[in-house]
């Protein structure tokens, strides 16, 4: 039998990682990485993070239109009552914060998989999709409120109960200090938090779908997401790109540090992209959200973009290497009074919207993703020898 020409049992050579094979239709999102556009359903991201709340895009990636008021008022209602954590989890989160060094997306693994189990969330193949939406928007809802509280726990602070009258936003920055926030952080991280929900089928996205496509349940899917996701090579990366700022320290150290990493062949954090062979949109976004919030950071963040996109261009050339979206997402969070460890964290609350609709997406289909592998091992079969 073929298909499209190729028989079903040849093996198709791919590129390496995958790059531009596509292994589904998808009306959540696209990224345009030659145009340096992305887009959320048919509005551009760039454009929602500046117009909208998370809450209605959180809506429009679920439902596939922006609310009314009359919905969003509801939709909103409904996500304050899910972020409240069920009673069995409050007491063996400490457990869970007690690693050295500090891991916290490894707690939310492990807390979403109990989570799971207190919840009774079944297979995605076996419930109807209000059944999977509700449980997607529990695990959105939750994830937050799991995060900040093992942050705290950490720290030796008592876990801060989320607040129904404020945004998811609002409530992230309360659950981490204690504090109200400011409204200029808050809308700060909001358009953060807007402009990093959905990327195409990045890694972790990719991987959620490929669990979504068994049948599992939807936490199962994320988790798998998560694991995917603690990469430095994925959404590991905010911390280590402020890091590198600390590590050039002043501009005059700038081209010194440059050359070094490229001669050792190292990777320069926060530069480089899979998919944009331009500016990023996100990373452009967030240059000019921390310019608005001011400072000595932005200041030094915006000279070191610049030399090291000059340096890059200098040294690999016909590379297209440009800041990414860690680059300045680490300055404005750390602006806004996000400690490091919490930076993939506060990324993984708005992704985790993203892994979820693609979830319900993928449930929508009975097909499995099952690729296939070209064995490249010892020559087969051979005689297993005696073992007397």
């Amino acid at each position: 039998m073929t298909v499209n020409g190729v028989e079903l049992d040849e093996l198709i050579d791919v590129p390496a990682g995958l790059r531009n094979v596509v292994a589904a239709e998808t009306r959540l999102s696209d990224v345009r990485g030659q145009e340096g556009f992305y887009h959320y359903r048919q509005y551009s991201a760039i454009e929602l993070a500046t117009a909208c709340t998370f809450e209605e895009v959180w809506f429009l990636l679920f439902e596939g239109h922006l609310p009314d008021r009359a919905e969003l008022s509801a939709f909103t209602a409904e996500v304050a009552r899910a972020r409240m954590l069920p009673s069995e989890l409050p007491p063996v989160l400490p457990a869970m914060a007690s690693g050295d060094p500090f891991r916290p997306m490894v707690g939310l693994r492990t807390a979403l998989s109990m989570l799971a189990g207190v919840r009774d969330l079944r297979p995605v193949w076996d419930e109807d999709p209000a059944a999977r939406k509700a449980d997607a928007l529990l695990i959105c809802a939750v994830t937050p409120t799991i995060l900040a509280a093992l942050h705290r726990l950490d720290r030796g602070l008592e876990p801060v109960v989320p607040r129904a009258d404020l945004s998811t936003a609002a409530n992230w920055l309360y659950m981490l200090t204690g504090e109200s926030p400011r409204p200029q952080a808050v809308r700060a991280i909001e358009q953060y938090l807007i402009s990093t929900i959905d990327h195409g089928f990045n890694a972790s996205t990719f991987t959620a779908r490929v669990v979504a496509s068994t049948g599992a349940d939807v936490a199962s899917a994320v988790i798998a997401a998560i694991g995917a996701f603690t990469g430095p090579l994925h959404g590991g990366a905010p911390d280590r790109a402020l890091d590198g700022l600390d590590e050039i320290g002043s501009i005059d150290r700038i081209d010194g540090w440059v050359r070094d990493k490229i001669t050792h062949g190292d990777r320069i954090m926060g530069f480089g992209h899979a998919v944009y062979r331009t500016a990023d949109p996100r990373s452009v976004l967030l240059r000019d959200i921390g310019i608005q919030l001011g400072g000595d950071l932005v200041e030094f963040a915006t000279t070191v973009e610049r030399r090291v996109t000059e340096l890059l261009a200098e040294l690999k050339p016909g590379r297209d290497l440009y800041a990414n979206v860690e680059f300045y997402a680490g300055v404005v969070m750390e602006l806004c009074g996000i400690s490091r460890s919490m930076f993939t964290p506060t990324f993984a609350t708005s992704r985790v919207v993203g892994w979820t609709a693609n979830v319900l997406e993928q449930a929508e289909t009975s097909k499995v993703i099952r690729p296939a592998a070209r064995y490249v091992g010892p020559r087969a079969p051979e005689p297993v020898p005696s073992r007397i």
